[in-house]
């Protein structure tokens, strides 16, 4: 049995990096309106037995269940947790729970993701023991899978190393032979830092996917934009907007 996880940061705490750019309760906006946008990828994922929830919001559990999700509460704690712990917790429970024979992690702020992506990476994670799609820009994880679940640990909250090279070192480490990299923009972007956002605006339009419900949020209070340096192509400056197009 193939289960889908997704752990959700507490409204409370979500994107604390974008906090120059955003309010906290635009910041709790933002995070509503990509979940609700990953509940409409999901509803058309059929490769997953389970795809559960794993929060400590009432609200962002409520909208999992009227999208055919399975919400599970996360019990906080002082100090709390590392992610990786997170991930251990909610991992156990799929395991113990649901009887997962395989696990694959995802994330909300994965905001170009599509379900084909989903649906390629179910695949891929019965046929190997560890699936990881690179993080575009961090050189993180934007997808993790394993097979069986417990076959090794997560590396998200590694101190020194980047999640994908502390993963896929660990994997060798331990003689794993069947691991693969799931090669993806779509699944591999996600939104971290201020340039993020100013970038999502545009790919969102580029995918044709100003429906969504994060596309309109930036559209209504997203006030930068990207613009090249005249001197070096390579480079951008974040500037302020005050005009939506």
């Amino acid at each position: 049995m193939s289960l889908l996880l997704i752990p959700v940061a507490p409204l409370s705490k979500t994107k604390s990096r974008l906090r120059d750019c955003f309010t906290k309760e635009q910041l709790k906006d933002l995070t509503i309106a990509m979940f609700k946008d990953l509940t409409q990828k999901l509803l058309k994922v059929k490769g997953y037995r389970e795809k559960i929830v794993y929060c400590n919001n009432t609200e962002i559990l409520e909208i999992a269940e009227e999208n055919s999700l399975t919400g599970i509460k996360e019990v906080l704690t002082h100090p709390p947790k590392s992610f990786d712990a997170v991930i251990t917790d909610v991992n156990h429970i799929a395991m113990q729970k649901f009887d997962a024979q395989q696990t694959t992690f995802s994330f909300l702020d994965t905001i170009l993701i599509s379900p084909q992506n989903f649906e390629e990476i179910s695949v891929l994670i019965k046929k190997n023991q560890i699936v990881v799609c690179p993080a575009i820009h961090s050189g993180g994880i934007s997808v993790f899978g394993r097979n069986p679940p417990d076959i090794m640990k997560s590396h998200f909250s590694h101190p020194h190393i980047p999640s994908l090279v502390a993963t896929i070192t660990q994997a060798k480490e331990q003689g794993l032979e069947r691991i693969e990299i799931y090669d993806s923009f779509r699944a591999g972007f996600d939104i971290d830092i201020k340039q993020d956002l100013v970038l999502t605006f545009q790919y969102l339009k580029i995918f044709n996917l100003t429906h969504t419900e994060t596309y309109k949020f930036l559209k209504n209070n997203l006030k930068l934009t990207l613009q090249k340096d005249r001197k070096n192509n390579r480079k951008f400056e974040i500037v302020e907007e005050t005009k939506r197009k």
